[in-house]
């Protein structure tokens, strides 16, 4: 676009007022609002502010920066130290650098701080203080807590105490807190509906297929008010995807996408600087449209940026992009693999499971078999403590890849009943599982596959069950309305055909009359 590069500059408007000898901050850009009084100079304010926004949006890189640009206009500025610590601490990524936090609060200089100014920095050095992280976690959390409620009125108390909440969860979806989290933010959004923290935080609090419709206004309003944060603009398709609204989650990823190369333009940085995320996403939500034309190049444009890298994360989401485009598409112009070493175990046992998948489609059962004897291999790698929740969903999430493509290889040599047996089995430990969010982990989810076995059955009611219950994980999601379809027409559910049908068609624009009856 002509002036697409005025998308992404921060034009900033300080407007600085002295309130009982502090100065308070408050600014109206491409990133949001906040209102965060300090004792800093008042030169400094425009970067620490800048600072503060960008760490709303986790764009943490560039919050660092902020934030050493306003020490190295104030070097007394206190809370400009606490915010590059902050930058060191990743809360919903289960990512911490402890070191370098404490290396940045040393440089503190001794003075006289506000008791609100103490108490930020007295919820740090319980963060990056003594015990284990979950711990900490815990511990910080409930400082940010008596933060917010000793200073009522300070809407980044509570905005950093709804994050933290969210940090207490340790990357598992769990309802409790992520609603706990949702209504203090929802506290914050109602005082200032452009504080990126509120919308941030709100989005992930309700980014699930119960909670989305409450995410919605948090999720429009994101997208308005901070179009320059590459993460910003994806967070939003968490909404969408989560309510199947595939079109609207191509728009923001595709913003997502493009901030983040003009930002990798405008600084000279590399291939890993690109939100990868954003990028598959961007592919699966053309997938559910049936998009290929648009998904393929993207897979292998993918592809480059692993090989150009060769870190996990690169690797990882390559895997992840192409087992997506194997899955959705039946195996069609399967694109190959590049092994599955270094990068996480779930891409891995993705990348796995959609080679044997492609080889099935291609009536390669002995290429099936192998990826199988691999799954099966890293699946007894993968030992997690009991303690552990994200590990012990990580091995739930490949045992489930395992028996998946364990039971299409039965099925396929006639084996049905030890099929279903698998297939029950891995339903039930996936319906034990919290619910998910964006590309399924488990890339081919096992309802849905549970349901296709059905229907070839000769099974349409229990099929249609399947289906049913894998929209509920996944709404409208194309193989399982698909799937819906055929087998209400099959079973002679004409309300239910109708209904899967019109999805359909409101999703590719047009349906398969041979499968929808209306």
């Amino acid at each position: 676009m002509k002036n697409r590069h005025c998308l992404y500059r921060v034009l900033l408007i300080l407007i600085p007022v002295l309130i009982a000898g502090q100065i308070r901050a408050t600014t109206v850009d491409s990133l949001g609002s906040v209102d965060f009084p300090n004792s800093g100079a008042e030169e400094a304010q425009e970067a620490f502010i800048r600072g503060v926004l960008l760490l709303h949006s986790f764009e943490y890189a560039d919050a660092k920066e902020a934030f050493v640009e306003a020490q190295q206009i104030d070097p007394a500025f206190a809370m400009a130290y606490w915010g590059e610590a902050m930058t060191y601490n990743h809360p919903l990524w289960r990512q911490q650098e402890k070191e370098a936090a404490l290396a940045a609060l040393d440089r503190i200089p001794d003075q006289d701080l506000t008791e609100r100014e103490q108490g930020y920095l007295d919820a740090l050095a319980i963060l990056y203080g003594e015990g284990d992280k979950v711990s900490r976690d815990f511990a910080y959390s409930d400082a940010m807590r008596q933060l917010s409620e000793r200073y009522p009125d300070d809407l980044e108390a509570k905005s950093f105490y709804a994050l933290s909440i969210l940090g207490t969860t340790q990357g598992v979806r769990d309802f409790r807190s992520f609603i706990r989290a949702g209504a203090v933010a929802e506290e914050v959004f109602a005082e200032n509906s452009r504080h990126p923290g509120a919308a941030h935080y709100l989005i992930h609090s309700y980014d699930d297929p119960v909670h989305a419709p409450l995410g919605l206004r948090a999720a429009r309003v994101y997208a308005e008010i901070a179009p320059a944060a590459s993460h910003a603009q994806h967070m939003i398709s968490h909404i969408y995807v989560a309510l199947g609204d595939w079109a609207n989650s191509v728009d923001s990823n595709i913003k997502s996408f493009d901030v983040s190369g003009e930002r990798v333009e405008r600084k000279g940085l590399g291939v890993d600087d690109l939100n990868f995320h954003s990028f598959h996403w961007l592919e699966y939500s053309y997938l559910q449209m049936a998009q290929y034309d648009k998904a393929r190049p993207m897979v292998d444009r993918m592809r480059k940026y692993a090989e150009e890298s060769g870190t996990p994360r690169a690797r990882g989401y390559y895997a992840g992009m192409r087992s997506s485009w194997i899955v959705e598409t039946g195996g069609k112009d399967a694109p190959e693999s590049i092994g599955t070493g270094n990068m996480g175990k779930t891409s891995a046992a993705a990348d796995l499971y959609a080679t044997g998948s492609a080889a099935l489609a291609a009536d390669d059962v002995p290429g099936a078999k192998a990826a199988l004897v691999l799954l099966d291999k890293h699946l007894e790698s993968i030992s997690p403590n009991p303690g552990d929740k994200v590990a012990i969903e990580t091995h739930q999430t490949v045992q489930i890849m395992t028996d998946s493509l364990r039971a299409k290889i039965a099925w396929t040599e006639g084996r049905k009943e030890e099929a279903i047996a698998l297939l029950e089995g891995a339903t039930a430990i996936e319906g034990a599982m919290a619910l998910e969010y964006g590309p399924p982990s488990i890339v081919k989810p096992s309802n849905e596959l549970f349901g296709e076995v059905l229907l070839d059955a000769g099974k349409p009611d229990a099929a249609a069950t399947q289906f049913e219950l894998a929209l509920l994980r996944a709404p409208r999601r194309r193989l399982s309305l698909i799937g819906l379809a055929k087998a209400a027409a099959e079973g002679g559910d004409v309300a239910t055909n109708a209904r899967a049908c019109a999805e359909l068609a409101d999703i590719l624009g047009e349906t398969d009359s041979s499968y929808c009856k209306g």
